[in-house]
């Protein structure tokens, strides 16, 4: 009678193991489709990267002023009804402040590419919000090189001190002995403009106190009607000189 009832045991214990071990395995260690897992990973990413995170080092991403309004804005637009006049209009702005970082990028990878880094651009050009001042190897000599960017060449499109992350890049062109030849090439390919160039330097025209202002209005106004709120940001948008580029 005993043999029988541990034999009973062990055979209900061994399929309940059983059991248990082939739900594990149906657990998957991915979703199922892992590509879409990685996709949205890498979106994520390239979201942080196009939004904000001018200063790597502020998790606020409002240090600067145009992160700061790019971030109000972002703000704001999520608060929006999605499809409405109002929500495309804020569209258009942050479009247009993305347009002018982008334009800054583009030119650092051109004069990287003259140089020979067609493969590398991208990824020397790439700085995540981890990035620290403490891992630099030549701090003081690559915030030199970077004034001298700001001040002698038209690679910038702003009179503002530039974006602390191009001072990570040109560490990095510190690192790889090429960044002497890359303060010479944009010389060359963006020297300094004149006065009345300056004027229309971003094709843009972005008035950033102002679109942070009418933004600020935009959030206290509250649930207001869509035509007052239509006819305020249009009224910004032509004192802004702001231009549609969606």
């Amino acid at each position: 009678m005993g043999s029988a009832c541990i034999k009973f045991c062990m055979q209900c214990c061994c399929c309940c193991w059983v059991e248990n071990d082939e739900d594990d395995e149906k657990q998957p260690l991915l979703p199922p489709d892992p590509l879409e897992y990685f996709d949205r990973e890498v979106q994520k990413r390239r979201d942080q990267e196009t939004n904000l995170w001018s200063e790597p080092g502020d998790p606020s991403h409002s240090e600067r002023e145009d992160d700061r309004v790019l971030y109000t804005l972002l703000q704001a637009r999520g608060k929006t009804k999605m499809g409405s006049t109002g929500y495309r209009r804020l569209s258009v702005d942050i479009e247009a402040m993305r347009d002018t970082r982008r334009e800054v990028r583009d030119k650092w990878k051109t004069i990287l590419e003259n140089l020979g880094f067609v493969a590398e651009a991208d990824s020397l050009l790439t700085v995540s919000a981890t990035a620290s001042c403490d891992r630099m190897r030549n701090a003081p000599l690559a915030r030199t090189l970077l004034k001298t960017l700001h001040t002698e060449t038209s690679i910038f499109n702003s009179k503002d001190p530039p974006p602390e992350r191009y001072l990570f890049i040109m560490d990095r062109l510190l690192y790889l002995d090429a960044a002497e030849d890359f303060v010479a090439k944009a010389r060359r390919f963006y020297p300094p403009r004149d006065d009345e160039e300056e004027e229309d330097f971003t094709g843009l025209g972005i008035n950033l106190p102002l679109l942070l202002a009418r933004v600020e209005g935009f959030n206290g106004a509250g649930k207001g009607g869509d035509d007052d709120e239509d006819d305020d940001i249009e009224s910004g948008r032509e004192d802004g000189n702001l231009s549609d580029r969606s």
